[in-house]
């Protein structure tokens, strides 16, 4: 296939290059001028951007698919231009702890996927006394070890910091990241038994910025004490990116806390239910600079959706998570590129090219020679609304609900073929995704 006319964001440029992009056998074999090929897509100056690549997603197969599923979610991330995603371990069961569980949820999941996928292993609670050898028979296969100080999940226990110490040691052998979820479990659940109001103010005084920063600075000691590769998964607050900045460790954030804020939270309520909450105002704004300035390493959804009915609760007992799929590269184009927070280059590797990086994706993450055609089309001059009722994901309830945005995602190919189409939907057969083992 042969791409012409293309406005694409290629590595190193500052700007969009009008060029050709020849692919075989779902390589990108040649970019250029007036290249030549029997199947041709001319997308009329459309801009043409990487694929993203979302490391931080939860598809919950097997076990919680009235949640999501994969063929469901990652229909989800191909019409949100995402072909490549890293799918949790704690929201499936089993979860993938033991090389084994993974084994299992590989069978369940591989004839679904329509997008390319990578797992994490999970090191929980209850799994932690046999970490090492978990840890040896995963590392093979898995982009990373999930960890969390603490943790709502009745099948996936919080490690304490004894044992996230372990967790590092262990991994660093392997040369595999650890990501940890960082609140401050005393912190919060003294504040739970204090018994605030059952509203959002309520729910955001269980976890304001300080249980956030107490967590990450004691993980940052462990990490640095031990010289061992630390992600701070999505980061809230400022206090806490400021954190990460200044050490030796990793983080990424999210849309929703780029975007949100407690009075945001107040106004909308439970379809902005995350965990962490969104912080106070001022907050947001810091995150952006710190992004900008590649003090956060990129941005990733945590995508976590969940019916309508899970979510129509009270506040403290409705579901805490939001689909993110589909409405995020667009969000970070318009809220980033398009209001200059982001240079072009900066766009790319935070959607992209450092997640790659990251977590050993091989030929992923840049539109170059020898990489995977995978590929976002752009068009820049077609605007739309969001409207979460018509998401491919499960989860319908988003908080970036009517909201306007400049551009819209036109098509969607991996390795070369076209997954999603804005025109006629999703065309990949379940099962043409790829399991990607770091390389």
């Amino acid at each position: 296939m042969l791409i012409k006319n293309a406005l694409a964001a290629l590595p190193g440029g500052h700007d969009f290059i009008r060029c050709d992009i020849l692919i075989k056998d779902g390589k990108i074999a040649q970019i250029g001028s007036d290249l030549s090929d029997s199947e041709i897509l001319d997308v009329k100056g459309k801009q043409v951007f990487p694929g993203v690549i979302d490391p931080h997603v939860h598809l919950n197969d097997p076990g919680f698919t009235q949640r999501e599923d994969f063929y469901t979610g990652t229909c989800a991330a191909a019409a949100g231009g995402v072909t490549t995603i890293i799918d949790m371990p704690c929201t499936s069961l089993p979860p993938v702890t033991t090389l084994q569980n993974l084994q299992a949820k590989l069978r369940e999941i591989e004839p679904k996927a329509i997008v390319d996928f990578a797992l994490y292993g999970g090191i929980s609670g209850q799994s932690f006394a046999h970490c090492e050898k978990n840890i040896a028979e995963l590392s093979e296969f898995v982009s990373g070890f999930k960890t969390y100080l603490i943790s709502g999940m009745d099948t996936f226990h919080s490690l304490d910091h004894f044992q996230l110490e372990k967790v590092l040691k262990i991994s660093k052998k392997y040369n595999r990241p650890v990501l940890v979820h960082a609140e401050d479990i005393s912190y919060i659940q003294s504040a739970q038994q204090a018994g605030f109001a059952n509203s959002v103010a309520g729910y955001y005084k269980t976890r304001p910025e300080i249980a956030e920063l107490l967590a990450v600075n004691s993980a940052v000691a462990l990490a640095e004490n031990t010289g061992a590769d630390l992600h701070v998964v999505h980061v809230s607050s400022a206090a806490a990116a400021q954190v990460v900045a200044n050490s030796t460790v990793s983080g990424e954030t999210a849309p929703h806390y780029l975007h949100f804020d407690l009075e945001d939270f107040q106004k909308i309520g439970t379809p902005l239910k995350v965990t962490p909450p969104v912080k106070q105002p001022g907050n947001k704004e810091k995150l952006w600079q710190f992004l900008a300035e590649g003090k956060l390493d990129f941005v990733a959804t945590d995508h976590a959706p969940a019916p309508a009915a899970m979510k129509n609760a009270s506040i403290m007992q409705a579901y805490s998570g939001i689909p993110g799929l589909e409405t995020s590269f667009t969000y970070l184009y318009n809220a980033g590129f398009m209001q200059k927070k982001l240079g072009l280059q900066r766009l790319l590797q935070v959607t992209s090219s450092q997640a790659a990086k990251k977590y050993y994706l091989k030929d992923k993450g840049a539109i170059k020679v020898g990489n995977d055609a995978d590929l976002l089309i752009y068009d820049q001059n077609k605007n739309w609304v969001v409207d979460g009722a018509k998401f491919y994901s499960k989860g319908k309830l988003t908080p970036f609900q009517n909201m306007k945005f400049q551009g819209k995602i036109d098509k969607t190919l991996v390795r070369g073929k076209i997954v999603y189409d804005e025109q006629v939907g999703i065309l990949a057969q379940p099962g043409s995704g790829r399991f990607l083992k770091p390389c």
